[in-house]
C-alpha cells in the first residue's frame, strides 16, 4: 500500500534499499468481563454544573468499549460518549449503572 499520508513526517533517504515501515498501534486485548475492574463515579466538576456518571477502567478494544457504551445508554435511556477507556453518561445513574454492569458479569465493579 502506497499511502502518502502515512509518510508525511518521513525524512528523505538516499538508500535504494530503504523500506518505509508504518508503526501500527496495538489495541489492548479485551479482558473477560469477570476480570475487568470498572469504577463508577458521579462527577460535576468541569462540566458546566451538569452531573454525569463516568465508568473508568475498561481494558479492551475501542469497538468493545463502544458496544458497552451503546448498551448502557440504551438501558439508562440517556446520552453519552466513550473515549480513552471511559464511558460518560448524562445524569446521575451510578446505582443503575452498577446494577447493569453486575448483571452483565462485571463482578469487580465499584
Amino acid at each position: 500500500m502506497n499511502d502518502w499520508k502515512k509518510r508525511l513526517g518521513m525524512v528523505y533517504s538516499t538508500n535504494p534499499d530503504c523500506q518505509f515501515d508504518t508503526e501500527q498501534e496495538q489495541e489492548a486485548d479485551t479482558l473477560p468481563q469477570d476480570k475487568q475492574k470498572l469504577r463508577v463515579f458521579v462527577e460535576r466538576k468541569g462540566r458546566a454544573g451538569k452531573v454525569v456518571t463516568v465508568v473508568k477502567g475498561f481494558i479492551g478494544s475501542a469497538d468493545e468499549l463502544k458496544k458497552l457504551e451503546k448498551m448502557l445508554k440504551n438501558k439508562c435511556g440517556t446520552g453519552g460518549s466513550a473515549k480513552e477507556n471511559e464511558i460518560i453518561l448524562q445524569g446521575e445513574m451510578k446505582d443503575k449503572v452498577i446494577t447493569i454492569l453486575r448483571d452483565l458479569g462485571y463482578n469487580n465493579t465499584k
